[in-house]
């Protein structure tokens, strides 16, 4: 009779030898991240990521364009005024003889870098009246929710109006007719459009500040500053990029209504507002002086709001993209 095989020795250096030939052939993944996490779902978002593409290959049209194009944007030619979209001028002339492509591509820096530093101020203003408010309380948020309902209150697009009659020449005569009205415009944009930036915050900042890490902060004795600016706010961007992204088209359409008003930049400054004022009275016989600018504003607002879309729905924990 044949003898029975003897069991095998499992000494603890041979099972921990085991385990960790074991963890070597299992394959390491990265670490999770917030932020990682909210860039796997954006991606998810397809209009949001053909609004992001779209929206980059403007700006790189608007900053790039003009180095390679050919046309002078300022060169009066009467002999080819008002010539329709061909090889030489893609996007046709205006009434003066002048290159509608080229006019575009300058009057989008304009319009776009009004929107971006529109943009900044009112993220700026209203993150820091918004993180007060929220994160003291009591009577400091009382008196800066009042201000903040007295500005919304506020009839946005006559006081713009009065604000540019009244200070537009002081401007241009301290800075020069066209920074002049470039800081007057988006100052003027900026300071009257912080309001719901500055109530995101607040919310997000009364619902911070009672958290575990906020009261295990204060425990360890951080001053009241960290705790706003390096704890509790980096946990509120959420909201306020969304916010951005909406306030960068927001600012390019208000920019473009002043324009088309005629209480924009100066005339010889295209912006595509502006150039919408200039070809308004052409429009029965050369449509592509308004319809150029005219698409490329809805575009660029339309892309922005999409990427804020899909911002929103990435930031969101709860979002199922």
């Amino acid at each position: 009779m044949s003898e029975a095989n003897p069991p095998l020795e499992t000494t603890p250096a041979a099972s921990s030898l085991t385990l960790q030939q074991l963890s070597r052939l299992q394959p390491t993944k990265a670490p999770r991240t917030l932020w990682g996490d909210a860039w796997r779902r954006f991606r998810r978002h397809r209009m949001a990521v053909a609004g992001a593409v779209i929206f980059c290959l403007l700006v790189i049209m608007v900053a790039v364009g003009p180095l390679i194009y050919g046309g002078d944007p300022r060169k009066i030619d009467f002999g080819k005024s008002m010539l329709p979209p061909s090889l030489e001028h893609p996007m046709g002339t205006d009434d003066l003889g002048r290159d509608m492509l080229a006019r575009v591509m300058l009057g989008g820096r304009v319009s776009l870098s009004v929107g971006v530093a529109a943009m900044l101020i009112s993220i700026t203003v209203g993150t820091l009246i918004g993180a007060i408010a929220g994160f003291f309380g009591g009577r400091m948020d009382s008196i800066l929710m009042r201000i903040t309902d007295l500005f919304l209150a506020l009839p946005v697009v006559p006081l713009l109006l009065l604000l540019i009659f009244l200070f537009r020449d002081t401007l241009r005569r301290a800075l020069g007719p066209e920074t002049g009205i470039f800081v007057l415009i988006v100052f003027v944009i900026g300071i009257l459009n912080w309001m719901t930036v500055a109530r995101l915050v607040r919310s997000s900042f009364l619902s911070l500040k009672e958290k575990e890490f906020v009261e295990a902060a204060r425990a360890l004795g951080v001053t009241e500053p960290k705790i706003m600016f390096k704890h509790i706010l980096p946990n509120a961007l959420g909201p306020i990029i969304v916010a951005a992204t909406i306030g960068v088209g927001a600012a390019i359409i208000t920019e473009s209504v002043l324009s088309f008003l005629g209480l924009g930049f100066p005339p010889d400054v295209p912006t595509w507002g502006r150039l919408l004022y200039d070809g308004q009275n052409f429009l029965d016989f050369a449509a592509w002086m308004v319809l150029f600018p005219g698409f490329l504003i809805f575009l660029a607002v339309l892309c922005i709001n999409y990427v804020g879309d899909g911002l929103r729905d990435a930031l969101d924990p709860r979002s199922r993209l």
